[in-house]
C-alpha cells in the first residue's frame, strides 16, 4: 500500500510548480483529478519540443507531471461550473489545489472560507508568486522572474558574464517539492486533530530558502555572494579543464582535501589543510591544480579521484545523463508503452527517492482534456441528462 492511497485531491493548477505538487503525490498513490477550463486549459500542454503535440495539447511540458492523474474540464466562470467544482469538495475531495493569482478563487466564490464550510476537513493550498497578501501580493511572475527578483540570476554567472537565470525550471520544480511536503503535513495533521488547514506558498518564499545559508550569511556579516563561475571557495572544489573536458571537483572538507593531494602526488600540499591557508592561498593552489589536471581525461580523472573516495565528475550534458545505467537501477524513469494522442512510447521521471516497499509508481498515462468527465461527475450523483445539460450549457466539456 503506498502513502496516499485513499486519499482524493482536486488539481486545479497549471504550468509546472502546481501540477508538480500533486503529481508528486500521484505518485505515492493519492486520487487525483486534474481541474481545466475547457476553453483554457493548462498552458503546459502547449509547451514542449515537439509542436505537433502542443498544438494537440499534450505537450512535453504537460506529459512531464501528467500522470496517475484524471481530467475534467469545467468552467469556473459558469455557475455550472463552480457548483460541479463544489459537489466535488463536498462529497469527494480530502485536498485542493490553485495556483491562480492571488484573490481569483475567492471572487468566485471558491475561497477557502466558502470550501471549507462544505467539507471542514478540507486541505486547501494556494500557490502563488508572492502569496496572497502584503506589497507585492497582487504580483504575479513565472520562474524566471523569481529567479531574478530573489537574488539567484544576479549571483549566477561570471563577474564578465554578468548575470545569468539558472538553466532549469529550478523555482517552480522546488515548489511544486515543497507544495507536495506542505499537502503531507497539513493532511497529517488532519488525521490528527481533525481539522482542515490552509496554504499559502509563495515562489519567492521558496528561492529564499534555496539560497538559505547565503541569506543568514549575508544578514550576520553583511556578505553578499558574488558571481564567481565554477570558481568554488576552495580550489579542490572548482572545475578544470582536462585533456578533453572539463571535471568538477568536490574535495570539500580536510580529509577530502588529503585524499586529493596525496593523489595527485603532492603529499606535502595533503597537510595543509588548515582554513586559512586554503583561503589565503587560493590562487596558488588553483594554478596547481589547473596544471595537474591537463595530465588526464576527464573521465580518467573522474574514475581514478572516486577510486581514491575523493568526489570528483566530469562535466556531462543531459542527453548523456540519461543513458546512465544509474538511472535505470535507480528506477528514477517510467516508460509509458502508450499514451493516446502522443503517438509512441513516453518516458517521464516518477520520483527523486525510492522506499522499501509501496513506493512512488506510474500506473496511469497523461490524460486529455476533459477525458473522465463525465465518470467523475457521475461519481458524486451528476445524472447523464444533467451532464449534458452542463455540457450544453458550456459548463463542462
Amino acid at each position: 500500500m503506498r502513502p496516499f492511497e485513499g486519499v482524493k485531491i482536486l488539481d486545479c493548477t497549471h504550468v509546472l510548480a502546481g501540477p508538480f505538487a500533486t503529481y508528486q503525490l500521484a505518485v505515492l498513490g493519492a486520487d487525483v483529478i486534474k481541474v481545466e477550463d475547457p476553453n483554457e486549459p493548462d498552458q503546459s500542454r502547449e509547451t514542449g519540443a515537439d509542436k505537433a503535440l502542443n498544438k494537440a495539447r499534450m505537450g512535453t511540458g504537460f506529459l512531464t507531471q501528467g500522470s496517475n492523474k484524471r481530467s475534467i474540464a469545467l468552467d469556473l466562470k459558469t455557475e455550472g461550473g463552480r457548483e460541479a467544482l463544489k459537489r466535488l469538495v463536498r462529497d469527494w475531495a480530502d485536498v485542493l489545489v490553485e495556483n491562480y493569482r492571488p484573490g481569483a478563487f475567492k471572487a468566485l466564490g471558491l475561497g477557502y472560507a466558502e470550501l471549507s464550510r462544505l467539507q471542514p476537513k478540507l486541505v486547501y493550498a494556494s500557490m502563488t508568486a508572492y502569496g496572497q497578501d502584503g506589497p507585492r501580493g497582487v504580483q504575479t511572475a513565472y520562474d524566471m522572474a523569481i529567479q531574478a527578483t530573489s537574488g539567484i540570476t544576479a549571483s549566477t554567472g561570471t563577474e564578465t558574464s554578468g548575470p545569468i537565470k539558472v538553466g532549469a525550471p529550478v523555482i517552480d520544480y522546488a515548489t511544486g517539492t515543497t507544495g507536495a511536503f506542505a499537502i503531507s503535513a497539513a493532511l497529517y495533521q488532519c488525521l490528527r486533530t481533525g481539522q482542515g488547514q490552509y496554504i499559502d506558498m509563495a515562489m519567492l518564499d521558496v528561492a529564499l530558502i534555496l539560497q538559505a545559508t547565503h541569506v543568514t550569511d549575508h544578514l550576520h556579516s553583511g556578505h553578499n555572494p558574488k558571481r564567481a563561475g565554477n570558481k568554488m571557495r576552495f580550489a579542490e572544489s572548482s572545475l578544470f579543464e582536462t585533456r578533453d573536458g572539463l571535471v568538477q571537483l568536490a574535495a570539500s572538507n580536510r580529509r577530502q582535501h588529503r585524499r586529493f593531494y596525496t593523489a595527485i602526488d603532492e603529499p606535502a600540499e595533503a597537510e595543509r589543510v588548515s582554513l586559512d591557508e586554503r583561503y589565503a592561498r587560493f590562487d596558488e593552489k588553483h594554478a596547481t591544480v589547473a596544471r595537474k589536471m591537463k595530465e588526464k581525461t576527464a573521465d580518467e580523472w573522474e574514475n581514478y579521484l572516486e577510486s581514491k573516495h575523493v568526489p570528483a565528475a566530469r562535466v556531462r550534458e543531459l542527453r548523456e545523463t540519461l543513458q546512465d545505467p544509474q538511472l535505470e537501477h535507480r528506477g528514477l524513469l517510467h516508460r509509458h508503452a502508450a499514451v493516446p494522442g502522443v503517438g509512441k512510447p513516453l518516458t517521464v521521471p516518477v520520483a527523486a527517492f525510492k522506499f522499501a516497499h509501496g513506493g512512488p509508481s506510474v500506473e496511469r498515462p497523461p490524460a486529455r482534456v476533459g477525458e473522465h468527465t463525465d465518470e467523475v461527475l457521475a461519481s458524486v450523483g451528476f445524472g447523464a441528462a444533467e451532464i449534458a445539460a452542463l455540457r450544453k450549457a458550456g459548463a463542462v466539456a
